[in-house]
């Protein structure tokens, strides 16, 4: 059974009901990755678990080393890679507590290194990125979010955004004309490095606010915290169904 790696966001720091772990203090050539890799079992499944803000929660998303969590969960034996990711909703469907699995995504980052092709190389390297997301894994995800009878949109446009600042209305607006469905600030470039290295990679993205301009008042960081740690209990038991039907 392959060994599947899941990147904890906001809110998801740790993994409840991992057994047999043991920590993974791993240096890479682009550096170190976010915090220590805890490997264990969960559902009889081999799972390497990394949280992308670090533990404690204390890396803003500008500043995450994406490289070096890519590598190291490929050198810890990660065959797929599920991120984990709190977000913004732009479509209306798409409100607090609701689960998105995206199939596209838009990059509006900027400054973040996006590829492991740099330097000296013997030849350019392109990726084909027409579909950014792996769909036998967003098929799992979507399986075991009906299961556990969560609300949930099975595809849908993330759009990354810089950070660490939320959006100001107007670039929601242009965000939503552009075609996003969901903001977030970690999807890119962590899904592109995921493809350089072959990694079959899917997003499970909770909505834990309304996007700026989409709710009556502004965006209150209290009740974000509060959808936070709501939807990932609601998380975890998804990603621990998907473990179990996967073994």
């Amino acid at each position: 059974m392959s060994t599947l790696a899941i990147i904890g966001g906001s809110g998801l720091t740790e993994l409840d009901g991992l057994g047999r772990c043991t920590e993974l203090r791993l240096e890479t050539p682009y550096g170190q990755p976010s915090a220590a890799l805890v490997r264990g079992t969960c559902a009889g499944r081999e799972v390497v678990f990394l949280a992308r803000h670090g533990r404690p929660h204390r890396i803003p998303p500008h500043q995450v080393n994406y490289r070096a969590n890519l590598w190291a969960l490929q050198q810890a034996g990660a065959e797929a890679v599920i991120a984990v990711n709190a977000v913004g909703g732009i479509n209306s469907a798409m409100g607090t507590g609701h689960f998105c699995v995206p199939d596209q995504l838009i990059d509006y980052s900027w400054g973040r290194v996006q590829t492991f092709f740099e330097g000296e190389l013997e030849q350019v390297t392109h990726i084909d990125f027409s579909a950014p997301y792996t769909a036998d894994l967003r098929a799992q995800l979507v399986q075991a979010l009906r299961a556990e009878g969560c609300s949930y949109s099975a595809g849908g446009v993330y759009g990354c955004t810089q950070g660490p600042r939320l959006e100001t209305a107007a670039e929601i607006i242009r965000l939503e004309r552009d075609g996003c469905d969901i903001v977030g600030m970690t999807g890119m470039p962590e899904a592109a490095l995921a493809r350089e290295l072959g990694l079959p990679y899917a997003c499970l993205a909770l909505v834990v606010n309304p996007a700026a301009g989409k709710a009556a008042g502004p965006i209150s960081l209290t009740d974000m915290e509060q959808a936070m740690r709501d939807g990932m209990g609601q998380a975890r038991a998804v990603l621990a169904r998907l473990l179990a039907v996967g073994q």
